[in-house]
């Protein structure tokens, strides 16, 4: 870990901007190039742009052992995570995560599955599949909290976020662009098109940015069969479980074999990958991170697979413990750099737009 990890990044950012080389590899680049001088604001936003893709590392002249030791994948992953914490809400959460993620949301979802084994045990129940063990408005009273809470503190975080790095107005044009940029995993493919040097050093490969491209989708997938089941149940009175052909599972059952895929081959990546190149202090809580979203993931499809045995008295309150845990820890978790590196996708179009003009 740096001393001064903007210092550190802004040294290093500088003598790319003379060097130049690794100028169409990604985002980063052409904004470094198109500035002269790199504000503490500048940096934070250069730092979230980056995927860590590391292509620029293994093409730089100026890595060790030469005097100018650049690791820019490292200074800017330092500069991110820390970005994170500064700005996280409430403060000193974020840390916490970063330095014991791993016992934090094991001891989290040990703590939140037995509250809901407790839960169905003294619930009267009364419906009909899960609702048996819990009744809905029992966990509309607990997750409606859970679900609403953290995306305020997100919001809060991210506000503070775009001040600092000089966000401005927001137009459609620049939301497509940036929409158009996370949905391709565009800075993903390295600048051209072959993929990272993430796994295997100095080889380009697509698996990060296809296991990515699973994680994103299957995660999508799950929230979008969520929301048709509160469609379901609220305006057309149709109460779960749903059959087999149903709109939540013929988009959650995808979804979430999409979601295991996306976080075992994310995971299995991170124990190939050089932890020097990223931010190695934190590399437990972006672990606990993806065992937490594979942990919700394979519950969810092992409760369906069990449904109707007694299985699904032990599993309901698993899964339900870990996407308790998933939802509290989202503003503090690894989950947190979808929203900022959405913002920094924001900013670069909008930066992109403006040197168009």
């Amino acid at each position: 870990m740096y001393d001064n990890p903007i210092q550190e990044a802004r040294r290093q950012v500088e003598i790319c901007n003379a060097c130049r080389y690794c100028e169409g590899y990604c985002s980063v680049f052409p904004t470094i190039t198109s500035a002269r001088a790199f504000s503490d604001g500048d940096i934070t936003h250069l730092a979230n742009l980056c995927h860590n893709c590391r292509g620029c590392y293994y093409a730089c002249q100026y890595t060790d052992p030469h005097e100018f030791d650049l690791n820019l994948p490292k200074a800017l992953s330092e500069v991110r995570h820390d970005s994170w914490k500064q700005h996280a809400w409430p403060a000193g959460f974020s840390a916490l995560f970063d330095r014991a993620g791993v016992l934090i949301a094991g001891l989290s979802v040990l703590a939140a599955t037995l509250l809901f084994y407790a839960i169905a045990n003294f619930d009267i129940g009364g419906g009909e599949g899960f609702y048996a063990y819990i009744t809905h408005s029992v966990l509309v009273a607990i997750f409606a909290p859970v679900f609403l809470l953290p995306l305020f503190a997100l919001g809060i975080s991210l506000r503070s976020y775009w001040h600092a790095t000089g966000g401005g107005a927001i137009y459609l044009s620049d939301l497509r662009a940036a929409l158009a940029s996370a949905a391709q995993m565009k800075n993903l493919k390295g600048g051209h098109g072959d993929g990272c040097n993430f796994e295997a050093e100095d080889a380009f490969t697509p698996w990060r940015r296809w296991f990515h491209h699973f994680t994103l989708y299957g995660f999508l997938l799950c929230f979008a069969s969520t929301s048709s089941g509160t469609v379901l149940h609220y305006v057309f009175d149709l109460q779960a479980p749903y059959g087999p052909f149903s709109l939540p599972k013929l988009l959650g059952i995808p979804g979430g074999i999409a979601l295991c895929i996306g976080t075992l081959g994310l995971g299995y990546l991170k124990t190939k990958a050089d932890p020097n190149l990223g931010a190695p202090r934190v590399w437990g809580g972006e672990m606990a991170f993806l065992v937490l979203l594979f942990g919700v993931s394979a519950t969810g499809l092992a409760l369906y697979s069990a449904t109707g045995s007694a299985l699904v008295s032990v599993l309901l309150p698993l899964h339900l413990g870990l996407v308790f845990v998933f939802f509290i820890l989202t503003p503090y978790s690894k989950m947190a750099h979808g929203f900022y590196r959405m913002a920094s996708l924001i900013q670069e179009a909008a930066l992109r737009r403006a040197r168009e003009q």
